[in-house]
């Protein structure tokens, strides 16, 4: 398909994660679509003393993105909030001339300032069960609801996320994490080389992504304790939790959030990457982008019993699933033991070349394509096309 092809040439993406925090979906994919469109990314408010709302938008340098910040005074109110913010998001499309365009959604609440638009296509991307997230907004069901009355397509992030929204869309498609094979597969060969990283003592054991609820630091807390000879280093940003809680010792290492680009470079000095992900409402439909992320990297992984990640990498031999203290001290200590051989290597490089992100684009590509086509003609088109991961899935 020639996505020059798509009529809109704007596509405005509502987001409640920043385009600034950790790297993952959808900057992934708006990176992608910016290359045919201009792609305006409309991250939720936020507050300062200023004496009336403004849009901040800045253009990402590497990727073209457009990145609009609403900034309103501190201490509006809720109700006040989605006021301005739909005035300055009208502002926005006219000060821009967006006129046909795509609409794309990571997050229901946006419809409390985007409900009046008139999109060409709607799509939601839902890459979570935000409702089932710690401080989850009590109207997010509700809004939910609307959006999938007002969505064309709807994409989830994992196979079971799909399987629990498929009854509420007729065109729901799961597209599980994919990864930038050659971005982590510099991990194999950079070497030791991580500033804060590389004077701590080996093993390391190591975690990369967001620490919250979904961290199970009683886990984390019972390797370091058990386990003493071994390091374990913590990357990521902690929110929603209190720091206060994170478990302290000699042998963890919490070094923060570090940008997408240096991540290999850590990962160069683990021994073994881990998905410590306590068992609960928040982490039962994700499907951690990690999970590729640390296998391009050349690691051997070890995770608690996700059900994304056993159905994807789990059953296939690929990650290494333990569901008590003991036996992820022992998977952990084998894999420490036992380095990835050479065809073991090129399995994991084998089904990794099946998840490009570049080929999740163009299949979501494809079917927002098929959504544009005229009525008279879709008779004509070919049935709905095989959706990675998705097969007779399809809803």
């Amino acid at each position: 398909m020639n996505h020059t092809d798509l009529a809109p040439k704007d596509l405005v993406c509502f987001s409640h994660l920043r385009w600034g925090f950790v790297f993952q979906r959808p900057q992934h994919l708006m990176s992608r679509f910016a290359k045919t469109h201009r792609v305006f990314f409309i991250e939720e408010p936020v507050y300062e003393e200023v004496a009336a709302p403004v849009i901040r938008m800045k253009r990402c340098e590497k990727t073209g993105v457009r990145v609009v910040t609403p900034v309103l005074p501190t201490g509006t109110s809720p109700a006040d909030s989605a006021q301005m913010t739909e005035i300055l998001v009208r502002k926005l499309f006219v000060e821009n001339n967006i006129g046909d365009f795509i609409a794309w959604y990571y997050t229901p609440m946006a419809l409390n300032y985007s409900r009046t638009l008139q999109p060409a296509v709607c799509v939601y991307d839902c890459m979570d069960e935000l409702s089932l997230f710690r401080n989850a907004p009590p109207a997010l069901r509700k809004n939910e609801q609307e959006l999938f009355e007002r969505s064309n397509l709807v994409f989830t992030g994992g196979v079971s996320l799909f399987e629990a929204k498929r009854r509420q869309h007729s065109r729901v498609y799961p597209f599980p994490s994919s990864v930038d094979c050659e971005h982590f597969r510099k991990a194999r060969t950079c070497g030791d080389v991580a500033e804060d990283q590389k004077s701590l003592p080996r093993p390391r054991i190591g975690y990369a992504g967001v620490i919250d609820e979904r961290i199970d630091l009683d886990l984390i807390r019972a390797i370091a304790e058990r386990r003493p000879d071994w390091h374990i280093v913590m990357i990521g940003p902690v929110v929603k939790i209190d720091p206060a809680t994170l478990p302290q010792r000699d042998n963890i290492h919490w070094l923060g959030m570090k940008d997408y680009s240096q991540l290999p470079e850590y990962m160069a000095g683990w021994d073994v990457a881990i998905m410590p992900f306590a068992l609960n409402d928040s982490t039962r439909y994700i499907s951690p982008t990690k999970t590729p992320e640390y296998l391009a990297a050349g690691l051997p992984v070890v995770s608690t019993p996700i059900r994304d990640v056993e159905s994807q990498y789990g059953d296939k031999g690929l990650v290494r699933i333990e569901s008590t203290v003991e036996g992820f001290l022992r998977t952990v200590e084998q894999a420490l033991m036992y380095e990835m051989g050479m065809k073991a290597r090129e399995r994991v490089d084998a089904y990794l070349a099946t998840l490009s992100w570049d080929d999740t684009w163009r299949a979501m590509s494809q079917l927002i394509e098929q959504e544009l086509q005229p009525v008279s003609t879709l008779v004509k088109q070919p049935p709905k096309p095989a959706v990675r991961h998705a097969g007779a899935l399809s809803a």
